[in-house]
């Protein structure tokens, strides 16, 4: 689902058809940035890739004269749109049904031209702060017809509009399942839960690396990718102590960021949107609730296992029951 990052810009995962009519969508992340004017997409999210890297593609939003739904053109496509610029058709596919109509939303509104009313240039005499407010000087534009398309330019530098073209952000719908961002990883085992890529910073020279993560009864684990067979690591829920929304993520500068916390380790984990970000916390938080039944905590089960542990059992003949005592010595199993 399209969200805001920290510079409220709108961001997320869509597939595109970079070479025209190749019939081939590529995962990319685009970012919609009505200050800049623009609409641009990278390989990933910027913070995952090296310093200075260069994005892949880039359109004006001037140059867009209409963004919508595509499924009928393209049939094999599926939750496909279409943006019109110019000469040119860029084909998009969205994650599900819900994510197709918001994107549809934010870029039209982002392209969206609105032509003033007379009454509109001057200041309302109720409200004489109004036009330094919006900080919008009224311009001129021309519309040419260039392919049987319409492409609407400014005559003359265009400031921005804080009022009147602002994307109306909270009004962005929010939804708790939608189909993950890659192809997952076929399920080995019909005990996992949730699998699915997300960014990882590391232990040692901590930086972030995509990771595909699953989610079984027992587990969870990281692989390097769904192709792997063997994971880089497995942390035992029994392990973990809690899983939450990251409260340093304004310190490390992270959207989306959660944290795993286990007795020897915390793991900082990104998912991709706000979205997958609570549902991760929410499955792994139900699979250790599952697992050790609610309001059991990683030590508390520890606990309840060294007391079920079998103990020295002596029969006392004259009662016919059996005594239990636990020697001074006796050594338990660690986990």
């Amino acid at each position: 689902m399209p969200y805001v990052d920290r510079q409220n810009r709108i961001c997320g995962f869509l597939d595109i058809e970079e070479n025209e009519n190749s019939g081939k969508f590529l995962r990319r992340y685009f970012i919609l940035d009505t200050r800049e004017d623009s609409f641009v997409w990278y390989m990933d999210n910027p913070q995952n890739l090296p310093s200075g890297s260069s994005r892949v593609g880039a359109i004006k939003l001037t140059y867009i004269s209409k963004v919508s739904d595509a499924t009928k053109l393209r049939p094999k496509a599926e939750f496909c749109f279409v943006m019109n610029a110019g000469m040119r058709k860029y084909f998009l596919q969205a994650n599900d049904q819900q994510d197709l109509v918001e994107w549809v939303n934010v870029l039209n509104k982002a392209i969206k031209i609105t032509v003033p009313k007379p009454l509109d240039s001057q200041p309302h005499p109720d409200n004489p702060s109004r036009q330094g407010e919006c900080g919008k000087k009224q311009v001129s534009y021309r519309t040419d017809i260039v392919g049987g398309v319409p492409i609407i330019t400014p005559t003359q530098k265009e400031e921005v509009n804080e009022c009147g073209e602002a994307i109306d952000r909270n009004n962005l719908k929010r939804s708790q399942s939608h189909l993950p961002y890659f192809t997952p990883k076929p399920p080995s085992d019909s005990a996992v839960i949730k699998a699915g890529y997300c960014v990882k910073q590391g232990a040692v020279m901590k930086n972030w690396k995509r990771r595909y993560f699953q989610l079984d009864e027992n587990t969870i684990g990281y692989f390097k990718s769904e192709l792997e067979k063997e994971p880089l690591r497995v942390i035992p829920l029994k392990e973990v102590h809690k899983v939450q929304e990251c409260k340093q993520s304004d310190i490390m500068m992270r959207d989306n960021l959660f944290e795993i916390v286990t007795s020897s380790r915390t793991f900082y984990v990104q998912a991709d949107s706000p979205e997958e970000m609570h549902s991760w916390i929410k499955a792994v938080s139900g699979a250790i609730v599952a697992q050790r039944g609610p309001g059991r905590s990683a030590s508390s089960m520890r606990q309840a296992r060294r007391l079920s542990n079998p103990c020295i059992q002596r029969y006392t003949s004259r009662t016919g029951e059996c005594s239990t005592y636990v020697g001074s010595h006796a050594h338990m199993p660690s986990y």
